[in-house]
């Protein structure tokens, strides 16, 4: 049994979802595989985080999982979701009948086709295809139940599938089921299930896509914060940065870079598009003592700036 997603992420039952949201990219960030390399354990907890996750951002999932746990809500219909979900009584809808091999059943339990004078308490000849709705009778086809009306649903798809592709499991009447999601797809995009996979009916997935601990993306531009110190910002470093494929990039931070210049690297993106740095320049918390005080004074004097002389506010 999975563990409650509350608990998971660590908000209460009354949390708000930017609550929730805070809590979990604090989480992900924490136990993400690119952080934790080769340790299991951290991936396990990152993907129960994820999971947490889906059910809480989802206003349906989580008001299900408020009412009925993770068993979900009942089936309509019978007790166990019996014969309108197309299976017996208990059987929780998942067991289709056949209504030639129920007729021969029909035929053994209540002797052939001589209707209610033989022991058929339905009457009408003993034919099964009323009751099943197929056509049992010998010499005909049988019929198409007519085609239900599509579903639709939401579906949590992870940042990093949403944007280089891959696949989510879904849950239909218990039964497991990959979708396929196409690269860079956006959020509020639909994945249709076909009928003939759900065994029922076809299923329209809205797409949402789960935030990322440290990416964000443009189209199919990915953007990453870089912070560096006022000393790397005037005379330039090198930093190593992630990408969302995994691997790590040891990148040039050219002299003279101001806070919100952008290093474009190229196919980085997702689906073919690029990945943004975007270089934050971080000053010295509070006070600074006399003699830095001495030596930006002394650096503002030798490198004068009028920074806002062209903004278009003055």
């Amino acid at each position: 049994m999975p563990r409650d997603p509350y608990e998971v992420l660590g908000v209460s039952k009354s949390a708000s979802q930017d609550e929730v949201q805070k809590a979990y990219r604090k989480l992900a960030r924490k136990h993400h595989p690119d952080r934790n390399p080769g340790d299991k354990a951290a991936e396990a907890t990152f993907k129960e985080v994820q999971s947490a996750y889906e059910t809480l951002s989802d206003a349906t999932k989580k008001a299900n999982y408020d009412r009925y746990g993770f068993n979900g809500p009942p089936q309509a219909g019978f007790p166990g979701g019996g014969f309108p979900g197309g299976g017996f009584p208990g059987a929780g809808g998942g067991v289709e009948i056949d209504p030639e091999a129920a007729q021969d059943l029909f035929n053994n339990i209540f002797g052939g086709r001589g209707g209610a004078a033989a022991g058929n308490p339905f009457g009408g000849g003993g034919d099964f295809s009323n009751l099943f709705g197929g056509g049992g009778r010998p010499g005909k086809g049988k019929r198409r139940r007519p085609a239900a009306d599509p579903v639709e649903s939401d579906v949590t798809v992870p940042f990093a599938v949403a944007a280089n592709g891959g696949s989510v499991g879904i849950e239909i009447d218990g039964q497991r089921i990959d979708v396929r999601v196409p690269a860079g797809i956006a959020e509020g995009k639909r994945l249709r299930v076909p009928a003939e996979a759900t065994g029922s009916s076809d299923v329209l997935l809205r797409v949402k896509i789960a935030p990322h601990a440290y990416f964000r993306r443009e189209g199919d531009d990915l953007v990453l914060d870089v912070p560096i110190s006022l000393p790397e910002a005037v005379l330039g470093t090198k930093v190593e940065v992630p990408t969302l494929g995994g691997d790590r990039l040891e990148v040039k931070v050219p002299p003279g870079t101001s806070s919100g210049a952008k290093l474009r690297l190229r196919g980085k993106g997702a689906n073919g598009g690029d990945q943004y740095l975007v270089f934050k320049v971080v000053v010295p918390p509070g006070q600074v003592e006399e003699k830095g005080r001495q030596l930006i004074e002394e650096f503002a004097s030798l490198y004068p700036q009028t920074p806002r002389a062209n903004v278009a506010w003055k």
